[in-house]
């Protein structure tokens, strides 16, 4: 896999949190173009990427050291999603948000997207869409209906409404419902997406 060290991501995990301090800066040297690559790409500043960077491996160790991370061999994508959420603080913060929206509506996934489809990403991506998937499943059928037709099936909200017979306005009220609820669900799963 890595010829700088083959020893694992989930092994050098495991030896940090049993006090192998070393194996921590191994796991940062290894994933350190990628995940400063990623966040440049979002904030287009070498300051705020220096910053957000440094943030997100203060998190991912403070995480560590509580003994909540969980990902097993899932090092990197969960590191990528901790960059993500700090990149996406950073605009609110900031109160500008980079344009995500393909069109007039907000897309998730757009938010997940770097621009490079490389197999670490398409791992990563993949890795959000299930977890986005798993979360679905937890939405009331109504909220559920609308969200898959209009972010897997790509339908309009006047296609929903003809298709669930409800009005247009009750296809955006589930909508948003369903959004907010995800969120709700993030939140309570502590789930790593966005905060």
């Amino acid at each position: 896999m890595k010829l700088e060290n083959t020893t694992s991501d989930a092994i050098l995990v495991r030896e940090y949190l049993d006090g192998k301090e070393s194996s921590l800066e191994v796991l940062i040297t290894r994933h350190k173009q990628r995940v400063y690559s990623f966040i440049y790409s979002k904030v287009l500043d070498r300051d705020v990427t220096e910053d957000v960077f440094q943030d997100t491996f203060i998190k991912v160790i403070r995480t560590l050291k509580k003994g909540k991370y969980n990902e097993e061999g899932k090092f990197l994508p969960w590191v990528m999603r901790i960059a993500h959420n700090l990149v996406i603080d950073h605009f609110r913060k900031n109160k500008r948000m980079p344009k995500f929206q393909t069109s007039k509506d907000f897309d998730i996934f757009d938010v997940i997207s770097d621009g490079e489809e490389s197999t670490e990403n398409q791992m990563i991506n993949s890795q959000v869409h299930e977890d986005v998937k798993r979360l679905i499943e937890e939405l009331p059928d109504d909220q559920k209906e609308v969200l898959i037709m209009r972010m897997y099936k790509e339908m309009s909200f006047k296609e929903i409404a003809e298709a669930t017979d409800v009005s247009i306005n009750t296809a955006l009220g589930r909508m948003r419902y369903a959004l907010i609820n995800l969120r709700k669900v993030i939140d309570t799963h502590n789930i790593i997406l966005t905060n």
